[in-house]
């Protein structure tokens, strides 16, 4: 009878993540499970083991949330006697490119170069990020069954965006289809990297959203860079996830609500298999509310020049945060321009991608 055999890989947040093997044998689950980096034993972890939930879901940790003790509204100061009353402020992030007269990439420009309208009222800008910076890029690539004759094209165009990154970026690997895996952790080797993108099973179905959401989860974690992306390369629709696409868009944008926390997406649709109506607007839904970008190539031969122009992306790319004067207008209401002028420059365009908002606190 077959039984599965678990191979410890990496622990993923509060998860851990198992590669399963199918072997045949006497149906006994063995009692240790070795680590590829560690000659040391240690104990199996059951797929099916339960993982202590919070209220919304997510695995519990042992460390109280500040934050749910801390709820809006007046707090107490012992020192002083007196109430601190907080109020929740929106702030908008706005991805930003700046190109010259002839289409050539601008990224030397400072903070003063840079003004932000919204509906035509000047705005304050609070924040301000010029890359090239290193950055923590998760790559999410699916491993479905329809995969199969696509991945050696993909591989070769993310070693290619790999190649063309900073070198100090830090990268990890998640294949997934029914489930997904962690592969490789954050690294800059791309020997490591091109290894983990070579564990290809191609089987099953697709769970894309419960690896998205997986994923920010473990940029979130990883506090060593501020700048943080994902990079989604699927064929199909989600058929296997347990989160939904509206659970995951709010997990994107709520949970990781601070200044440059939530990961900019960058999502590639394979057409051809399958991926039309829902699957398309899913991925373009994941990109806009990030920040990011979705493309639907129409063949294969294409998928390196979309990873090069994301590369190039993320080493030009300007970050602008500023809270808005109107705190009550609805998101899509809101319409912010950004203009570039600077002293050796002629006419200098600005391309910009909707960015997402977070609510902080302000004191008063």
């Amino acid at each position: 009878m077959c039984s599965l055999r678990f191979r410890w890989v990496r622990s993923f947040g509060a998860a851990a993540f198992l590669s399963a093997a199918i072997t045949v044998g006497s149906g006994q689950t063995p009692a240790t499970a070795v680590s590829p980096s560690s000659s040391n034993p240690q104990p199996a972890v059951s797929d099916t083991q339960p993982v202590p939930q919070t209220a919304e879901g997510n695995a519990a940790s042992a460390t109280p949330d500040s934050s749910s003790q801390d709820p809006t509204g007046p707090e107490a100061n012992d020192q002083a006697g007196m109430f601190v009353f907080k109020k929740n402020v929106e702030e908008i992030i706005v991805h930003a490119t700046v190109v010259d007269d002839q289409r050539r990439p601008v990224s030397g420009l400072d903070r003063n170069a840079f003004t932000v309208t919204e509906n035509g009222v000047p705005q304050t800008v609070t924040s301000f990020h010029r890359q090239d910076v290193p950055v923590e890029l998760g790559i999410v690539i699916d491993n479905s069954g329809s995969m199969r004759d696509k991945r050696d094209e993909v591989n070769r165009a993310v070693l290619n965006l790999i190649r063309a990154s900073n070198p100090q970026d830090e990268i990890f690997v998640v294949n997934f289809s029914q489930k997904y895996y962690l592969d490789q952790d954050f690294t800059s080797d791309v020997n490591l990297l091109q290894t983990a993108l070579h564990q290809v099973s191609s089987a099953g179905s697709t769970a894309l959203y419960d690896a998205v959401v997986a994923s920010a989860k473990h940029l979130k974690n990883n506090r060593h860079l501020d700048k943080k992306a994902l990079l989604v390369i699927t064929d199909g629709e989600d058929n296997m996830s347990q989160e939904t696409l509206s659970e995951a868009l709010r997990q994107l944008q709520e949970e990781n609500a601070s200044p440059g926390s939530v990961p900019t997406i960058y999502a590639i649709g394979l057409t051809g298999g399958g991926l039309e109506g829902r699957g398309r607007q899913a991925l373009q839904k994941l990109a806009q509310a990030t920040g990011g970008v979705a493309y639907f190539p129409e063949s294969l031969d294409r998928v390196s020049e979309i990873t090069r122009t994301i590369a190039h992306d993320l080493r030009s790319e300007y970050t602008i945060a500023y809270r808005p004067q109107n705190q009550n207008a609805k998101h899509d209401d809101r319409a912010a321009r950004v203009e570039a002028r600077a002293v050796g420059y002629g006419k200098l365009s600005v391309e910009t991608r909707s960015g997402h908002s977070f609510s902080g606190q302000s004191a008063h």
